[in-house]
């Protein structure tokens, strides 16, 4: 996991997460191929998206869990796609009571990287007694 914020980071790798220090460190630490999820405020999203972009190989993909408008995201994916770099938009919703009561995972990118990433959603789906 990766953060501007070195205590973030630091929370998570006491709940087991692998933790760096640099946006080339996390890169380097994932396994081909690739998969980088941002979660992120709709502002900086495609330009953190480009960032990561810049340190990935064609078949990575790059998962955009924020809340991106989606345009956006589709020009995103375009600009992405012609670097071979899959762009997958994961638009959640739910609010702040998803875990509580469920929520609902909005997955839309290239088929074959959403089932790549079907093993990911499938241990996120909340279980069908949520919401």
């Amino acid at each position: 996991v990766y953060d501007i914020n070195p205590a973030s980071v630091a929370a998570l790798v006491k709940d087991g997460a692998v933790g760096t220090a640099s946006m080339e460190e996390f890169v380097g630490k994932l396994a081909k191929p690739r998969s980088a999820w941002l979660m992120l405020p709709a502002a900086i999203t495609g330009r953190i998206a480009d960032q990561v972009a810049a340190l990935m190989e064609p078949g990575d993909i790059i998962i955009d869990g924020g809340n991106s408008y989606y345009h956006d995201a589709v020009d995103q994916a375009a600009e992405l796609a012609a670097k071979g770099i899959n762009y997958v938009d994961v638009g959640t919703s739910g609010g702040v009571w998803g875990l509580e009561r469920g929520y609902c995972l909005m997955i839309g990118g290239p088929d074959e990287a959403v089932r790549h990433l079907d093993p990911i959603f499938a241990t996120l789906a909340p279980g069908a007694d949520a919401g």
